[in-house]
């Protein structure tokens, strides 16, 4: 039983690899990006910083 487990996660993270793995951290701070840009004064810039960030992330060669 225990080896069937470990086969299902390794299957889980060959095919979460690449754009899919990038993407499930870059769309939480988008969207995070998206609510602090709602702050008067800062949040533009705040927003801005983030999603430079997510960009990066989203560059990454895996």
């Amino acid at each position: 039983m225990n080896f069937l487990k470990i086969l299902i996660i390794l299957s889980i993270f060959i095919f979460l690899s690449g754009c899919v793995l990038t993407k499930i951290i870059t769309v939480p701070m988008r969207v995070g990006g998206a609510v602090i840009s709602v702050i008067p004064v800062a949040g533009n810039s705040i927003h801005d910083a983030i999603d430079e960030s997510a960009a990066i992330i989203d560059d990454l060669p895996l």
